[in-house]
């Protein structure tokens, strides 16, 4: 007699081969959109590291006020935040199948938006060079919208981290092929 398994089984099957992709997330091979790994280094240059939003769009952009009740709630709206401070950095579309780093950062807002504390959850150790940049990147979007109804806020997002040096946030993420 045959037994299936429950979806709730299945789950945790599928969890485990979904932490084994990305434990090797690492590719050799040239995806979409992105430069062969000939041409284009695995870590962005030094030119590339220090993109910034440009001064007048800094100075533009008002974070707001967010009404978010909870921190899950907030992250979506910090989400938004790093997206328009950077959306030149952002990947467009489905994510390739394999990433050069994914990290886990839990961030400290205070009342007034402005970034308290940084804390790795999982940090990509095998690329410095993206946990300083990801580091650089939370820092220079500050001030964030006020947690209006939580005086302070500390949220944690995922970031998914292509080679050429954009990104998406799990939180705002298209997906993945």
């Amino acid at each position: 007699m045959k037994q299936s398994l429950s979806p709730r089984y299945l789950a945790p099957a599928a969890l485990a081969t979904v932490a084994a992709l990305l434990a090797a997330c690492t590719s050799s091979v040239p995806l979409q959109d992105a430069k062969p790994a000939t041409v284009a280094p695995a870590a962005p240059s030094s030119a590339e590291a220090q993109v910034a939003p440009p001064a007048a769009a800094i100075a533009s952009h008002h974070a707001g006020t967010s009404n978010a009740n909870n921190p899950r709630a907030y992250r979506a709206d910090a989400a938004q935040h790093i997206y328009a401070m950077n959306s030149e950095r952002i990947w467009k579309g489905r994510l390739p199948p394999l990433l050069y780093a994914i990290g886990v950062l839990q961030v400290e807002v205070d009342g007034k938006g402005a970034v308290r504390n940084l804390n790795w959850m999982r940090a990509p150790k095998h690329a410095p060079e993206v946990i300083a940049e990801i580091e650089r990147t939370v820092r220079a979007a500050a001030p964030y919208p006020v947690p209006a109804k939580m005086g302070k806020v500390v949220y944690t997002d995922t970031w998914l981290w292509h080679k050429s040096g954009r990104f998406q946030l799990d939180t705002l993420t298209e997906g993945q092929d």
